[in-house]
């Protein structure tokens, strides 16, 4: 059975990208897999990382509850929408808190390389534009792409990233939308 975990960074509960992580979720549910959520949202957690990696910040009851769900996934599905070339806010202090060093990284010492602590992980990205796909891509290179897949889950050994990229949303049409959620809980089936 596939540990998967889906993490969501929409803060509107009542946005589209919840109902495309409902979508995985079933299609993950209906072949077997266990899902666990994360609804960013919903947590209780200051998102500033008040004094860098100078000084440790404790960490929040549902951060250290984060932490466990992440550790326990094989298959990791951030879903959330692409604002200003990157991701939301609430969700980049989520980022910057949860993934700490000797959680999800470790330094070396006297080095400038590092451990990975997610290898063997595999992780699914599903976000939402308001522009076209290829727009976005060819135009701005796909920042928040680069920097989720590259700078964020690679750097701490997560090798295999897909990303489906959705746009635009904005003047979208209910049959563009309904498709996508079909695409997207066949994703889920497949766990990929």
């Amino acid at each position: 059975m596939r540990k998967i975990l889906i993490i969501n960074g929409h803060p509107d509960r009542k946005s589209y990208n919840f109902g495309l992580s409902e979508a995985y979720k079933t299609g993950a549910e209906k072949s077997g897999a266990d899902v666990k959520e994360i609804h960013i949202r919903d947590l209780d957690f200051n998102p500033n990382l008040q004094f860098g990696y100078r000084k440790r910040t404790e960490l929040e009851p549902d951060l250290l509850d984060a932490q466990e769900k992440l550790k326990w996934a094989e298959h990791l599905v951030w879903v959330y929408p692409v604002w200003w070339g990157s991701v939301p806010a609430m969700m980049k202090g989520f980022l910057d808190r949860v993934l700490l060093p000797g959680f999800a990284f470790k330094k070396r010492k006297d080095s400038l390389w590092w451990e990975r602590c997610f290898i063997g992980k595999t992780a699914r990205i599903i976000c939402t534009l308001d522009q076209p796909a290829w727009y976005y891509r060819l135009i701005y290179g796909s920042p928040s792409h680069n920097a989720m897949k590259k700078g964020t889950l690679n750097f701490i050994g997560v090798k295999k990233v897909r990303i489906t990229c959705i746009g635009p949303i904005r003047l979208s049409k209910d049959t563009f939308r309904e498709r996508w959620l079909e695409k997207v809980e066949k994703l889920g089936q497949k766990h990929i």
